[in-house]
């Protein structure tokens, strides 16, 4: 596989998703070498003087007044990533460590962190070879950087920690072996640059929102087709309405419905004659709702974005003035705030959806489809419990939005008194992202059966296109069956994109 050039401060999110999605290797552009080796000679330089520079010649933290003799540097750096290799829980899936490897690329090709070429290079070839660090997901609080997972990540470049290659999990010297490559020796601020850095919590953000705007973009064609199922009013997706209120996101979920639903038929089948005056919300403020959703995950990508291109880590090297100056880079604060914002447009997404659904299987709501959404109620019951289900996913979700980012706690001797928790407020994104895919997908499931039972009248030409792809896989419910098959393959067919490919229409884009 070809690897992708990065752009230190320039690489967009679509080659950060490539990465994510596609497990894509990554190289930096070779135009920042020079400043990369400008900023480790001048560390190199520091180390051997007399001055006393943080984390190249001093201890760590509260450590910090302790000064390290020349000859003790490399055990120093050594001893660091050792005793920060404090992870527990489950392993980082294979393709977000890939991805945080990436991001520490990005970093260290900003030139201010004084690592040498060497493992830049050792980093590049882990990627293209495939040796992935064993990270454990929980330990970081975000702040002084993400230092016990990214020293999981550290301690293999060193002979040391875990790694999957050819799928086994080896000693890292040993996944180092067979994979042709040699780990390398840590000399002065190395270790400190490794781990001081905020790339395992920005993974997840970045995982996070790449999920997160994919399930917008289904929002929008699955409740185009809830829209039909329950014959509502495309009159709420008039251009004019949206426009007055001027919000990007509100506007253009208004256009996507409006073209999704261009072409139906039953649409067209209860212009007239319809006794109803109004849609339920969930119907009618869909663009506000989602739009608003779409604006959110928009501000928190730029944010994001920006993170992902900076360099993170302490002290910096500032070259052109001939200083390393101690800072606070490592703080995650924007990545928390961005994930709080994400969480919360995720959560949104899925409230709708799931009162969506609620509408579609209540005959009381639904303008005439069965109970359940099922042919014979009584006898069968439908997708009665598959709406629980969805209900209990959105008020999971709902608990998991609320702020991480105000929970901070002092760490360290209090010599880190306040923290970000980006870490673990991006990583329940992941959990977040799987349950809104299921309440989509389940969402689907009930527009398709509603849709149907408006035969012979049919839906839009696009929409049909969704329809046919869902049907592939998933036969109608005409009868009650084991479900559970059922909506795990719906939420597939929502979080793989495979129903956007079908609709092969023009949706809103990240950026």
């Amino acid at each position: 596989m070809t690897a992708l050039i990065l752009n230190p401060g320039e690489t967009p999110l679509e080659t950060l998703e490539a990465v994510y999605r596609d497990e894509v290797p990554v190289r930096l552009d070779e135009a920042c070498r020079p400043a990369v080796e400008a900023a480790a000679a001048r560390i190199a330089e520091a180390a051997a003087g007399s001055a006393p520079v943080y984390g190249v010649n001093t201890g760590f933290g509260k450590l910090a007044s302790h000064k390290i003799a020349p000859a003790d540097t490399a055990v120093l750096q050594r001893n660091l990533i050792l005793s920060h290799c404090c992870g527990v829980g489950e392993a980082m899936p294979r393709r977000m460590v890939r991805l945080m490897m990436s991001l520490k690329l990005l970093s260290f090709g900003r030139g201010a962190s004084g690592v040498r070429w060497a493992y830049v290079e050792l980093l590049q070839d882990m990627l293209a070879r495939g040796v992935t660090p064993v990270v454990p997901s929980q330990g970081s609080v975000g702040a002084s950087g993400d230092l016990a997972p990214l020293s999981h990540m550290t301690a293999v470049l060193i002979g040391e920690g875990e790694a999957e290659f050819g799928g086994r999990v080896l000693p890292g010297a040993e996944a180092l072996a067979e994979a042709g490559l040699t780990p390398l020796e840590l000399g002065p601020k190395e270790g400190l640059a490794f781990i001081n850095g905020t790339q395992f919590s920005t993974a997840y953000a970045l995982a996070g929102l790449f999920e997160a705007w994919r399930a917008a973009r289904n929002a929008l064609a699955i409740a185009a087709l809830s829209t039909d199922a329950i014959m509502g009013s495309t009159a709420p997706l008039q251009p004019e309405i949206h426009r007055l209120r001027g919000h990007r996101g509100q506007i253009e979920a208004a256009a996507a419905m409006r073209s999704l639903l261009q072409g139906s038929a039953i649409r067209e089948s209860h212009r007239d004659g319809d006794t109803r005056v109004q849609d339920p919300y969930c119907i009618r403020c869909q663009p506000q709702v989602a739009g608003a959703a779409m604006d959110v995950l928009r501000q928190a990508a730029q944010t994001i974005l920006t993170e992902a291109n900076a360099a993170t880590d302490n002290p910096l090297v500032l070259s052109e003035a001939g200083l390393i100056v101690s800072g606070g880079n490592f703080h995650a604060e924007p990545v928390g705030f961005a994930a709080d914002m994400i969480a919360l447009a995720m959560s949104e997404i899925g409230a709708i959806a799931q009162r969506r659904i609620a509408l579609m299987v209540d005959p009381a709501l639904s303008f005439d489809l069965p109970p359940f959404l099922t042919p014979a109620p009584g006898l069968n019951s439908g997708l009665m419990i598959a709406e629980v289900t969805t209900a209990a996913l959105m008020s999971e979700n709902k608990h998991l939005a609320n702020p991480c980012v105000t929970d901070s706690t002092p760490t360290s001797a209090n010599q880190e008194d306040h923290v970000s928790m980006a870490a673990h407020g991006a990583r329940r994104l992941t959990r977040m992202a799987e349950n809104l895919n299921h309440i989509l997908g389940v969402e689907l499931l009930c527009a398709a059966q509603g849709v149907e039972f408006r035969a012979p009248l049919l839906t839009s030409p696009p929409l049909q296109k969704a329809l046919a792809r869902l049907r592939a896989d998933i036969a109608t419910l005409a009868e009650d069956r084991f479900m559970a098959t059922d909506i795990a393959r719906a939420k597939d067919l929502v979080a793989s994109g495979a129903i956007l490919a079908a609709l092969a229409a023009e949706l809103p884009e990240l950026e």
